[in-house]
């Protein structure tokens, strides 16, 4: 059964995990990079290199998306949240900040505080019944 996630459900969720992917099209192909990442507000923050591909998305402005899930194999749940804004640079006088709360698992100098402004969000969530069939008789 899906069922459609209002608006702070959404956001109440991204607090809950610290890993997701943004999306864009980078030369007629769409890219999806994982990313680790904090909320502040209605904004995602995350870490890049300044040689980045990310880097590179904020030097113009353009529409990217961001994507979080989760899934529980043994509960028979899953939920997935989807936004769509765009990056920025955070401030140099703030990036200490961002540093202080998002250590990305990449490593290396991910210096390069941004921040993802979040201009729509949507959720759904799944439950799967567990299955009731009748199991095959081996025996015929």
């Amino acid at each position: 059964m899906i069922r459609v996630l209002d608006e702070q459900q959404s956001y109440d969720l991204l607090a809950t995990t610290t890993v997701g992917r943004v999306g864009f099209v980078d030369d007629g192909r769409v890219q999806i990079y994982p990313v680790n990442f904090a909320v502040s507000g209605h904004d995602l923050l995350f870490r890049t290199s300044h040689d980045g591909l990310l880097a590179t998305l904020t030097l113009e402005p353009i529409d990217v998306s961001f994507e979080v899930d989760y899934h529980d194999p043994l509960g028979n749940t899953a939920w997935s949240v989807l936004m769509h804004g765009t990056l920025s640079r955070v401030p140099d006088e703030y990036a200490g900040d961002v540093a202080a709360r998002v250590n990305p698992w990449a490593g290396g100098d991910r210096n390069l505080a941004l921040s993802f402004s979040i201009q729509s969000i949507e959720g759904r969530a799944v439950r799967r019944e567990p299955f009731r069939g009748k199991t095959a008789d081996p025996e015929g």
